[in-house]
């Protein structure tokens, strides 16, 4: 069950966090804290181990103390960083030490963060900033648990203007309808698009229905003048073209 907790403000340690931090812990913590800021603000983004990282966000919650062993149990338990910051609120909370307001604090670092990728893609030709798109898909996506499907519509400048979450589960035609995927086009008024989802499992090597369903769409597309520039797979392995492969 999540841990109990006083108040959502960040400024406020909950009941359950604080119970975590002994007494001792407090003074030790103190000049551990001032270090790791120190190392922070000095030795720039490699400056801190992941663990470290997971530390010093942690501090918003907790205000005194030791938070190297709830940091370290977060890890252990999601497997990276990333895999924190993009955890259940629900699921961080089964760990010791972490409260509500300790979730809060984490989940409001991946929303940044994927707020910060979106702004590199807004209003840009998106086939001009690729690199910006995958890495805002593999934020957005790559650790999602669910399969996803997204669409991505272009102007004729290849500028986005609709995000589409067709919906989650296996790509294929009961999930996803070809002449649904183009009749959308027409309605926003797009003249291409980017077929767009995850694979849980982390890699994003693409199976059969994955290219079977890329191909139809692709088809459909070419009949009313909408282009599907790609279909990009994106997992914890990092992500896949179907372009790129040959297979549109």
């Amino acid at each position: 069950m999540p841990q109990p907790e006083d108040s959502f403000d960040f400024g406020q340690t909950s009941a359950s966090e604080a119970a975590y931090v002994s007494d001792s812990g407090k003074m030790a913590g103190k000049g551990h804290r001032e270090r790791l800021r120190e190392r922070l603000l000095k030795g720039g983004a490699e400056a801190l181990a992941d663990y470290e990282v997971l530390e010093y966000l942690l501090f918003a919650a907790i205000k005194q103390g030791d938070t190297k062993p709830v940091a370290k149990a977060l890890i252990e338990r999601f497997g990276s960083l990333a895999g924190v910051l993009n955890a259940d609120p629900a699921a961080m909370q089964r760990v010791k030490g972490v409260g509500r307001t300790s979730a809060a604090a984490l989940k409001s670092v991946a929303l940044a963060s994927r707020r910060m990728a979106r702004s590199e893609i807004v209003q840009k030709p998106l086939l001009g900033s690729w690199q910006a798109l995958i890495d805002y898909l593999t934020t957005d996506m790559a650790h999602l648990t669910v399969e996803r499907v997204r669409v991505l519509y272009l102007d004729a400048k290849n500028r986005l203007i609709d995000d589409h979450h067709v919906g989650d589960g296996s790509i294929d035609e009961a999930a996803i309808h070809p002449r649904e995927v183009i009749r959308r086009a027409m309605d926003v008024g797009a003249s291409a698009l980017i077929l767009v989802h995850n694979h849980p499992s982390g890699s994003p090597e693409p199976s059969r229905a994955d290219v079977q369903i890329t191909q139809k769409i692709a088809e459909a597309g070419r009949l009313l003048g909408v282009t599907l520039h790609d279909h990009v797979i994106v997992g914890r392995e990092g992500h896949v073209s179907l372009r790129a492969k040959g297979l549109i």
